[in-house]
Parts: C-alpha cells; sequence; structure tokens
C-alpha cells in the first residue's frame, strides 16, 4: 500500500541517505549539487516555509521516496522549483515518481503558482523522460541563480 504524506521530522536520515544513494546508483556527479547541500540532512526545517511542501512516499510502512515544492526567492514570483524528486532503487518502476509527480503539481497548482521548474543531471535520465512525459520543456539556462550550480539540465512546465 502506498501513502504520500508530508515530510516529519523522523524522515529526515531516511531521506538523505536515498537522495544520496540515488547518485551512486545513476553515477551522478555529486559536485555543486543536493548531494553536498547541507540542507538535504534537515529537510523537515526546510519545507517549513509558506508555498513549499515535500511529500514523502512510504511503501508498506517503509519511506521509499520524496518530491517536493519550493518557491526559491530567485524565482519568477508565479513559478515554483520542483525538488527533492529521488526514490530508492528498491521502488522504481512501480509508479511512485507518477504518484508523487501527479501530488506536486497538483500543490503547485493550489499554491497558486503558474509555473514549475526543475534543475536536473543527464545522468538521472530516467527522471528526465518522466518530466517531458509531463510536459516540462527544456529551457537554455537555469531561472535565478541556481544554488546548486552542478546542475546542467534546466525545464519548465506552465500549469
Amino acid at each position: 500500500m502506498l501513502v504520500i504524506r508530508p515530510v516529519e521530522p523522523s524522515d529526515n536520515e531516511m531521506l538523505a541517505a536515498i537522495i544520496r544513494q540515488c547518485f551512486h546508483d545513476f553515477k551522478a556527479p555529486t559536485a555543486g549539487t543536493v548531494y553536498e547541500d547541507p540542507t538535504t540532512d534537515r529537510l523537515y526545517d526546510l519545507f517549513h516555509r509558506k508555498n513549499s511542501v515535500l511529500w514523502v512516499a512510504e511503501s508498506e510502512g517503509v519511506v521509499v521516496g520524496c518530491c517536493g515544492l519550493y518557491p526559491d526567492a530567485v524565482l519568477p514570483d508565479d513559478t515554483v522549483e520542483l525538488v527533492k524528486f529521488y526514490i530508492a532503487s528498491s521502488a522504481r518502476g512501480k509508479g511512485i515518481g507518477k504518484a508523487l509527480m501527479e501530488k506536486c503539481i497538483a500543490s503547485a497548482r493550489e499554491f497558486g503558482f503558474r509555473k514549475i521548474y526543475i534543475e536536473s543531471l543527464p545522468e538521472f535520465h530516467v527522471a528526465v523522460s518522466l518530466y517531458l512525459k509531463y510536459g516540462f520543456q527544456y529551457i537554455d539556462n537555469a531561472l535565478g541563480c541556481s544554488t546548486h550550480p552542478g546542475c546542467n539540465v534546466w525545464m519548465v512546465k506552465e500549469i
């Protein structure tokens, strides 16, 4: 049974481990990414901000992934960033990413945003293909001043 729920303080350690393991699983570079970002270890605290949310996927009572929205100050007022979209290897290919994506898109609409922005890496090609299926389009540059300069794939979706 899949449960999608808001992040809780007890999720911090497991989510940080899942996020960092994904970089190893996909052989993605870690410099200038969320891998090195100290907020990765304090996600519960990070997402206690107006118009932000981190959705956690739990399967059979075990945390298996997350995906969130964060209204970074460097983005236009009508745009929110889709962040921390990571799924444990044991849970991939089971529709969990799709469920998290749909929950985030619905939340972005509820918060009143008109666009969703993503920063990623080519190594995360599985996630990028999901973004394309949901109507995200490539853009040539980061929006605003990226807090993760190691990312070199930028996409936007109008909602």
